[in-house]
């Protein structure tokens, strides 16, 4: 019963008797390494000597075989690496016979093996303990397959991941899956068989997975462009046939992939751009051994900047957060994940100039990345104050506290939304722009050199928090409606890893009063990126969820942009970093304005706040919100001042 049990593969085989069968294939290995040499004549063998030869060469087998420990894996496993450890241990088994045939025959005269015996020998046992490994993993798939009802999967890309990925398939136990077909862009792999798998052409992908039945297709090539991708997305979803992808290899669990790895494909598969090249030599020269200041370090952008930075082995990482629990979080994700240890969480509110000015003062930093901010529309349309208060009185505390230590850079995290400003929150962000650079231009003047402020600015980032993909996933998976504010509302999209790349290499580049400009690449439709997501969930749009459309929400615009009308982009060294050509302020006036605008968000009601906002960014024009009476008023007074 218990044989039958390991034949229909319902149990493991015992290792003694593993160990048996490949006693006996060596011992079928050595018979026909005597026949092979002695072609087969009995007669000719020597009969004591052949006993000892047969006696030596199987006890060195065994020795070899019984420290390898080959006999101890699950022969219906059988994989790369066990072949390997027993292609090792019969090479080096045979080694050994042959180095002691060799020192015999130096110190004693003679050989006491025909070295041909050797050699037919371990080529017997290599085929025999091989084979049997093979046939026994062979027979198992099959008995355990032929009742059982698989789906039909494709892989596209015929090359050494799609080879992993069907093997790693094809090795789960729990998978309900056979992989049918290879397809790949190279038309010289066409025709081929890898792994017992035909290969097809590309652009036979939407005709052949529909005539082959595939219900599924993973995406295994490392290196696919987005435009591609989106490509092989878009023919699957045509079919209704699921897309998955298996993650970069450096993602893989200790170097092997494995099926719970292999994904459905999200949309920022499908946003995400080619990766960037970064200066490597000049960051490790700007950041190794540094201090590093991190402020909102808890937050998307700040989380991501902590993670790149490490890699750069800074000598000591300040992460300031108002935030206690996301800190904590952060903290123990590079306690647990990164080797580098010399980083120091500490909960700071950036508004609270002595605080921040006794952690300068201690800890002495070289550079300073300013993420921390508020940054929902919506909410800063109801509180200006505290956009005001975070926003520019929390920029002004940390550029001025830079200035008075001599930092070397100070690197300030900007949004496209202060561009045109049409709420409160992109109108804050772009007076904190104007302070930091006029802050530059004037200390530049002076020939005061010691610390030089940099601005970036860019659009939305994939999974930041409070973004729109996590608030869709969400709706999509309690089973809708997904909210749009508008039909043609666009945004521009960059991962957060990009984003934060790119804030390196401006922060690297800059050389004081510098406004970065990321390219964001193309727009996206938001209704359209509902729509996607809605799809690769594997449900119909507007038939099994619905989208609705709520209406613009205060401040909101129907397209953000980079660039003011009025501003012009210089190029750089670096194709995805612009420098925009911004009107710059008078320092003093800036100052002036600026600290009347803090007084009025302490002691002012929210219309006075506004309206002071409005006197120092006159390009900011509400939209969809109470403020726009403030405009009318602005626009009836210029009409006035006209007509005079």
């Amino acid at each position: 019963m218990n044989y039958l049990k390991i034949i229909l593969g319902r149990t493991y085989a015992p290792r003694w008797l593993i160990f048996q069968i490949d006693v006996l294939l060596i011992l079928a290995s050595c018979t026909i390494a005597y026949l092979l040499r002695f072609d087969f004549n009995l007669s000719s063998i020597p009969p004591h000597q052949s006993y000892l030869w047969g006696f030596l060469i199987v006890f060195i087998r065994l020795l070899f075989y019984y420290i390898s420990k080959t006999h101890h894996g699950i022969i219906r496993y059988t994989s790369i690496e066990d072949a390997k450890r027993l292609f090792i241990t019969l090479t080096t088994g045979t080694a050994f016979l042959l180095s002691f045939n060799y020192f015999h025959l130096v110190t004693r005269g003679s050989a006491p093996f025909p070295t041909m015996l050797l050699i037919f020998e371990y080529f017997a046992t290599s085929m025999l303990l091989a084979g049997f490994r093979i046939f026994v993993k062979i027979s198992y798939t099959e008995i355990k397959n032929r009742n059982t009802k698989k789906d039909n999967v494709v892989i596209f890309g015929a090359g050494e991941s799609g080879v992993i990925t069907k093997r790693t398939i094809d090795q789960d136990k729990e998978s309900r899956k056979k992989i049918i077909a290879f397809f790949d862009d190279d038309s010289k792999k066409v025709g081929k068989v890898l792994d017992g798998v035909k290969i097809y052409p590309s652009s036979e992908l939407s005709v052949l997975t529909k005539k082959l039945g595939a219900t599924e297709l993973v995406i295994s090539v490392q290196k696919i462009g987005r435009k591609r991708k989106q490509e092989i997305v878009d023919v699957c979803i045509v079919n209704k046939i699921k897309v998955k992808i298996i993650p970069s290899a450096s993602n893989w669990v200790n170097g092997e992939l494995s099926t719970k790895q292999i994904k459905d494909v999200k949309i920022e598969n499908l946003l995400e751009r080619d990766p960037i090249q970064l200066n490597q030599d000049g960051l490790n020269e700007q950041i190794k051994g540094k201090t590093i200041f991190v402020t909102g370090a808890a937050g998307s952008i700040g989380s991501e900047l902590v993670r790149q930075i490490i890699r750069f082995m800074p000598g000591q990482l300040i992460m300031i957060d108002q935030a206690e629990t996301p800190l904590y979080e952060i903290e123990l994700e590079i306690r647990e994940k990164y080797s580098y240890v010399n980083f120091l969480p500490i909960v700071a509110d950036v508004r609270n100039k002595d605080k921040i000015r006794g952690l300068i003062e201690k800890y002495q930093p070289e550079i300073i990345y300013h993420a921390a901010a508020y940054k929902h529309v919506p909410l800063m349309e109801l509180n200006p104050s505290e956009a005001i208060k975070t926003n520019v009185e929390g920029t002004k505390n940390l550029a001025d506290l830079a200035l008075e230590y001599n930092v070397k850079k100070f690197v300030f995290i900007s949004t496209d939304k202060a561009v045109n400003p049409t709420n409160v929150m992109g109108a804050s962000k772009r007076i904190a722009e104007i302070y930091v650079q006029s802050l530059n231009t004037h200390y530049h003047t002076l020939n005061y050199y010691h610390t030089k402020f940099i601005t970036t600015r860019f659009g939305n980032v994939l999974g930041s928090n409070g973004s729109v993909i996590p608030r869709f996933r969400k709706q999509i998976e309690e089973g809708g409606p997904v909210t749009v504010t508008h039909p043609e509302i666009c945004r521009y999209f960059m991962t957060i890893p990009e984003a934060c790349q790119l804030i390196l290499e401006a922060g690297l580049m800059g050389e004081g009063g510098e406004i970065f400009i990321f390219d964001m690449g193309e727009p996206v439709k938001i209704a359209d990126l509902a729509k996607r997501m809605i799809t690769l969930s594997g449900f119909t749009p507007n038939k099994e969820i619905n989208i609705t459309f709520t209406g613009l929400r205060p401040g909101e615009k129907i397209k953000e942009e980079l660039l003011n009308d009025s501003e012009k982009t210089l190029t750089t060294h670096h194709k995805k970093i612009m420098i925009g050509k911004v009107r710059e302020y008078p320092f003093n006036m800036v100052c002036s304005e600026i600290a009347k605008l803090i007084n009025t968000a302490y002691d002012g009601d929210t219309l006075d706040i506004v309206k002071s906002m409005k006197s120092i960014v006159p390009e900011f024009i509400s939209n969809n919100s109470v403020y726009e009476s403030l405009d009318k008023i602005n626009l009836k007074e210029d009409n006035i001042k006209i007509s005079k």
